[in-house]
């Protein structure tokens, strides 16, 4: 009967195009209650997700209310503390950036800051902006995403479809998301609150409720580049070598 109700709301939802082009990351949520229902159909759905020989690797742990409340506050009291540095399992971004990595990066920072009134050098406030991310941006909902520490680069590859399955799924309940790498910095203050296992390290975290549409930082719209950019075609009406030596050229 379950797999009924599913089917037919899925053939009432949104297009996948529809959930990939209003997926956004959203930096401020409304105190609007997400019904456990809904929470237990974008999970339960999201781990049909690819993952090679069936390892399915992620583990999910779902906060709200009492422990959630605890949970900022562990985090964001260790945020404020100098005394206390960021370490993640695997590191996420390069050590050292560069081109055209960097400048995109940089154009989304203060495209934010941009619309939040942020001046360049106001370390105060980019504090402040940043540790929202450990108030999960005020959403009812928070979600800690964990692996297996010993598992390697294929099942992180599984792990982020699966991310984005939740996100897709979440469009398609009227939900908004927003995917935080930076929980993962904390991994060692979360394990004082979340029974997490001893032999998993934390991915992610996510927010998870509906958008505050009066909220300025929801209207940022990031870029992406033209996928002439990034893509190539390859078919008999022009030889692979040919095409290959033209991009060598450029």
């Amino acid at each position: 009967m379950s797999g009924s109700k599913h089917l037919q709301h899925s053939k009432n939802s949104t297009s996948v195009t529809d959930a990939i082009c209003s997926r956004r990351s959203v930096r401020a949520f409304l105190p609007q209650t997400v019904p456990r229902l809904s929470l237990d159909h974008i999970l339960r759905t999201a781990s049909r997700a690819p993952s090679g020989t069936n390892m399915q690797p992620w583990q999910v742990l779902v906060v709200q209310g009492a422990v959630r409340a605890r949970l900022i506050k562990a985090v964001s009291l260790a945020y404020d503390n100098p005394d206390i540095m960021p370490a993640s399992a695997r590191k996420y971004y390069p050590s050292k950036w560069f081109e055209p990595y960097r400048s995109r990066r940089r154009k989304i920072g203060w495209d934010l800051y941009g619309l939040l009134g942020i001046e360049k050098g106001d370390r105060e406030r980019m504090h402040a902006q940043h540790k929202r991310n450990f108030q999960f941006f005020d959403a009812p909902v928070g979600l800690i995403f964990t692996v297996h520490q010993e598992l390697e680069t294929g099942s992180w590859l599984d792990y982020g479809m699966f991310l984005q399955n939740i996100m897709l799924l979440a469009r398609e309940h009227g939900l908004h998301t927003c995917p935080q790498a930076a929980w993962a910095d904390y991994d060692a203050i979360i394990r004082t609150v979340l029974p997490l296992n001893d032999q998993h390290v934390v991915v992610c975290g996510m927010a998870m409720g509906y958008v505050d549409h009066s909220a300025i930082e929801n209207t940022l719209e990031t870029e992406r580049e033209d996928m002439g950019t990034w893509t190539r075609f390859f078919d008999e009406s022009e030889a692979p070598e040919k095409q290959a030596a033209e991009t060598l050229s450029r």
